[in-house]
């Protein structure tokens, strides 16, 4: 399929880079054209390869293809041999080099599994690239075409969507797989993965280093995530660089997965992945989500809200054409008449159709209505963004791309878009507090409940300890609500630096009531350095007078004096092993239980709850751990 000249003609051209510092800029080409030359001559370049691995067990699933320049010259790093390519205008014969090295590479060494070869959309839509040259090297290197996949990677704006749609389904036939590079950088990658619907995502590095700390990256890897399984593709997480982001992404279902953590890129790569990654993907277990939870039910669509130009339904395509033309940020017109919507024309589609020969001709002066799609997504501007978010994942995938209308009582009011809906359902990751108790900023009862019942759906061992201070209230008395806290964030930071934050989730259920979701095999002794360390530091919050006599006098509930022993503290736990417990709420009961017992014994203490699930967990207790009744 050749591109139409006339057609090609219709958009813009690329912009031109300036430089402010345009001799030296100049000085610089001149150097590198000697070099480049003696590098495109010589074929020296080298192909480096670094493993892709699935999470489902670690295996090896395949390797990304790298390119760099000859060592100990300026343009050893493929960001400046591009770019001196782009500039000396020979990229094109520098790709085509570029995947002559790897695909000889990468079949020299027996490499195991899938090839992910680097292709520019520019490329993909080349003719020598579509005419066959490269499948013919893969025959004569008898690698079938199945086994390599087309990253396209993105570096410049795409402008015709339908030619390299028809592209990609080009080469699909011929066996090839389709994937994108850098999801969520770069000109319109949400756009691109609507539109070329590919098998396999790639999401950027940002999104990924540092997931385990930022409840923002995480929503934004979860949604996508969400959107990919609807979409039938595969999601890769580039620029692993620690235990912890590759704990997270295998939790969130992520497939596949790559960098240093695994394996920095080589000419020679391993052909497994070391031994502690694999054991980590192997390990049963989730990793602790960072604190932040989307709100996503209360905010409505209309926080949505765009006002945009409209057309009515008797403007022709030409007045059409000249909206779009005066905006370059209008990427779709609404079409209303009489203040009800008809539907949505998307400017790229229209500026494609209408730029092909003799369109302009014949439908310049036809209603602009010939070039709208009528069955847009309309909703209504009270419906939650959690309700609009399951609309769009259900319905066409144009709505990705298009958007959809807002209306109130069937009237049109604007449009809102899936990019914005995306940011606005992270932002809400931001407001956690209202998940987090004030004083400890600590994960509340719904992070709590929530992490259960992921650790429950993964059947993963655990072990839940309810941790309780023993008479509080009465030391609240004596020494007022001040010295009360002081205590309640002792407590929390011991909690907290006793536990591994990787792996075990601690929670603050309300008032001196805590909980300890522990995956760490040495559970117990970490509880008994818990309780150690809480009978030596709590010491520091009692009066000298009180400490002598290592009490004080008080009241309990019902107003009678008592003698009350220092704080102590109290532990109940339950070993949730796979399929013991249906919910939340049983585990939940059943450490309430042991917490009573541990109450029930003098000082601070352990109360380990040994028997079964079913003789264990009481039948009408519920998870309302805050409020016990106890008092002594």
């Amino acid at each position: 399929m050749q591109t139409s000249p006339t057609a090609l003609s219709q958009f813009p051209p690329f912009p031109a880079i300036n430089c402010a510092c345009h001799e030296t800029c100049v000085g610089e080409q001149e150097d590198h054209s000697a070099l480049l030359d003696s590098i495109l001559t010589q074929r020296s370049l080298m192909a480096f390869f670094q493993p892709i691995i699935e999470f489902s067990g670690g295996r090896v699933f395949g390797y990304e293809g790298l390119i760099r320049g000859p060592i100990n010259t300026p343009l050893h790093a493929p960001i400046h041999l591009f770019k001196a390519a782009e500039a000396l205008g020979r990229l094109a014969e520098l790709e085509r080099l570029c995947r002559y090295v790897v695909l000889e590479s990468f079949v020299a060494q027996r490499l195991p599994g899938r090839l992910f070869l680097n292709v520019s959309p520019a490329c993909l839509l080349a003719p020598d690239f579509r005419e066959g040259e490269t499948l013919r090297l893969l025959r004569r290197l008898e690698l079938n075409p199945s086994r390599v996949i087309i990253e396209l990677t993105e570096n410049k704006p795409i402008f015709d969507y339908n030619l390299l749609r028809e592209a990609a389904r080009h080469y699909r036939g011929m066996g090839f797989e389709i994937a994108i590079d850098d999801l969520g950088e770069g000109f319109s990658s949400l756009r691109l993965w609507s539109e070329l619907r590919p098998e396999f995502v790639k999401i950027d590095m940002h999104f990924i280093q540092g997931i385990n700390h930022d409840p923002v990256k995480l929503q934004f890897v979860r949604s996508i995530q969400v959107i990919a399984e609807c979409m039938g593709a595969r999601v890769i997480a580039e620029g692993i660089e620690t235990p912890a982001e590759l704990n997270v992404l295998k939790t969130i279902g992520l497939a596949l997965g790559q960098g240093f953590h695994i394996a920095r890129p080589d000419p020679a790569p391993p052909l497994q992945a070391p031994e502690e990654v694999v054991t980590a993907l192997r390990q049963n277990g989730i990793a602790v989500y960072p604190v932040g939870q989307t709100n996503s039910n209360t905010v409505t669509a209309r926080k949505l809200l765009k006002s945009v130009p409209v057309a009515s339904p008797l403007m022709t395509a030409d007045e059409v054409f000249s909206i779009f033309s005066q905006d370059n940020d209008l990427n779709v017109l609404p079409v209303v008449s009489h203040g009800a919507p008809l539907g949505l024309i998307n400017r790229y589609r229209f500026v494609d159709h209408y730029a092909r020969p003799y369109q302009r001709e014949l439908h310049g002066s036809k209603p602009c209505t010939r070039f709208m799609d009528n069955q847009p997504l309309m909703v209504d501007q009270a419906i939650s963004l959690s309700q609009l978010s399951r609309m769009i994942a259900d319905g066409s995938q144009r709505h990705v791309a298009d958007g959809f209308i807002i209306t109130g009582q069937g009237n049109y009011l604007g449009i809102g878009n899936s990019q914005d809906l995306i940011r606005e359902i992270t932002e809400q990751q931001i407001q956690s507090a209202r998940h987090a108790n004030p004083l400890t900023q600590l994960p509340g009862n719904v992070p709590i409940n929530e992490h259960i019942e992921r650790l429950l759906h993964n059947r993963s061992h655990f072990v839940m300890c309810y941790f309780d201070l023993d008479h509080f209230k009465p030391f609240n008395d004596r020494y007022g609500f001040r010295r009360g806290d002081d205590i309640i964030l002792l407590c929390a930071r011991i909690l907290s630096e006793a536990s591994d934050p990787e792996r075990d989730f601690l929670g603050h259920v309300g008032g001196d009531d805590f909980v300890l979701l522990f995956q760490s095999e040495d559970w117990e002794r970490r509880c008994r350095l818990i309780l150690a360390r809480f009978d030596q530091e709590v010491e520091t919050l009692f009066d000298p007078q009180d400490l002598k006599t290592r009490g004080f006098e008080g009241e309990d509930r019902q107003g009678n004096a008592l003698f009350f022993p220092l704080t102590s503290l109290s532990i109940g736990a339950v070993s949730v092993a796979p399929g013991g417990y249906r919910s939340h709420y049983e585990v939940a009961a059943a450490a309430g239980e042991a917490k009573k017992q541990a109450k029930s014994l003098s000082g601070s203490s352990l109360f380990i709850e040994r028997r079964s699930p079913n003789a264990a967990k009481p039948r009408s207790t519920s998870f309302a751990m805050a409020n016990t009744g106890e008092c002594n």
